[in-house]
């Protein structure tokens, strides 16, 4: 395949509404940001990706159609990808594979949610005539599973809420992001309200409004500092299928074991400077710690507890604060691939990490189905 490369990156500040602009207005404030750091022009793009969650969330059906103006996508091929969740990294991954493919040489990937112009809360939570209502929330859905690794494991109480605050002090470092909450410490977190056990209030994601995007190029049309991409990989599995590990999917175990066969990585503690994974409550870092590889079975929480994944860690994980400090759901899997490229870059101001040469960018989507997942480089593959 031909290589591929981040040349681009934009961001809006994640908020919790942006009542400034439209859905249009909020995508292409992160188009203009990544062509700007590219060097280049709605006039220099090939093709547009566009991903979004559920067009529920907002009530606008096929919105890539209604802003294919605003992304200067007008009479240029233009692809909609929608994986739930995960959606903002698969549709980093499929605007790469257009690269790879020599499809074309230079194309937009921009995500996005205004989630203040919905509620997914509610529109997560299935009712009747539809289904009996079990949950509220992706919260609902996910607190069992936590509940479960906690058994499993034998992980103590404290453990999310020592990744709640590293997050959160990670985000005081990161411009954009939303969640910003001076002198967080564990006694703040543990104050506030039981929203599913074991997940406080502090210890979930916000509602957020924000877009991202990058410019991914071809070798022949890289500009400025470029971040190569070293493996991409995407899975899935079924969410009901009997047997499934619903703690830790073998979907997220395969599509990270073949990222890590592209890049050539045999020990991801090691060999990974940086990951950006989605973790929208704090209990899933020592769970996608284990699930990516990063730490045996029931091991993730001693790392999280032993400091490894804090900001001056050896595997520093969401340096940027991650989804606990910013989710605009559609945006924030892209938001994952992004980081993890401007870390490579050495752009990522206060919260670079010194010395990332490899990083990961992880999402995932639905009911913990689906997975995106890759590995970017300071050098070429």
């Amino acid at each position: 395949m031909n290589r591929c490369a981040v040349i681009g990156v934009g961001q809006t500040h994640y908020t919790t509404k942006r009542r400034d602009v439209s859905i249009a207005g909020l995508v292409r404030e992160a188009a203009l940001r990544a062509l700007e750091d590219a060097g280049l022009t709605f006039k220099d793009i090939d093709a547009v990706v566009i991903g979004k969650a559920p067009d529920l969330f907002e009530g606008v059906m096929m919105p890539e159609a209604y802003l294919a103006d605003a992304l200067g996508a007008a009479g240029k091929p233009m692809m909609r990808v929608h994986t739930a969740g995960s959606v903002g990294g698969s549709t980093a991954l499929v605007g790469a594979s257009l690269i790879q493919g020599g499809v074309h040489d230079r194309v937009l990937v921009v995500a996005f949610e205004k989630q203040s112009e919905s509620n997914a809360t509610w529109a997560l939570s299935t009712h009747l005539p539809f289904n009996a209502s079990l949950v509220v929330g992706a919260g609902g859905y996910f607190a069992p599973h936590i509940r479960e690794y906690m058994r499993r494991s034998g992980a103590p109480g404290h453990i999310g809420t020592l990744v709640a605050v590293k997050d959160r002090l990670n985000a005081l470092k990161n411009p954009y992001a939303h969640l910003k909450i001076p002198g967080i410490d564990q006694k703040m977190v543990e104050s506030t309200p039981m929203l599913w056990e074991p997940i406080r209030y502090l210890e979930t994601c916000p509602s957020s409004d924000g877009a991202c995007a990058m410019v991914l190029s071809s070798e022949s049309k890289v500009t400025g500092t470029p971040a190569w991409v070293h493996g991409t990989a995407m899975r899935s599995e079924p969410i009901f299928r009997a047997a499934r590990d619903t703690v830790s999917p073998q979907a997220g175990k395969d599509c990270a074991a073949d990222v890590y066969r592209q890049a050539g990585i045999a020990d991801p503690r090691r060999q990974i400077d940086v990951a950006e994974t989605y973790v929208p409550f704090s209990w899933y870092e020592p769970m996608w710690l284990e699930n990516l590889g990063f730490a045996a079975d029931g091991e993730g929480w001693k790392l999280t507890e032993s400091g490894a994944t804090a900001l001056d860690g050896d595997i520093p994980w969401n340096a940027s604060g991650g989804v606990l400090s910013s989710n605009p759901i559609g945006a924030s899997g892209l938001i994952r691939f992004a980081e993890a490229a401007l870390q490579v870059r050495g752009l990522a101001g206060e919260h670079q990490v010194d010395g990332a040469r490899m990083a990961l960018g992880h999402a995932y989507g639905g009911g913990a189905q689906f997975f995106a997942m890759w590995i970017v480089g300071r050098e070429r593959p």
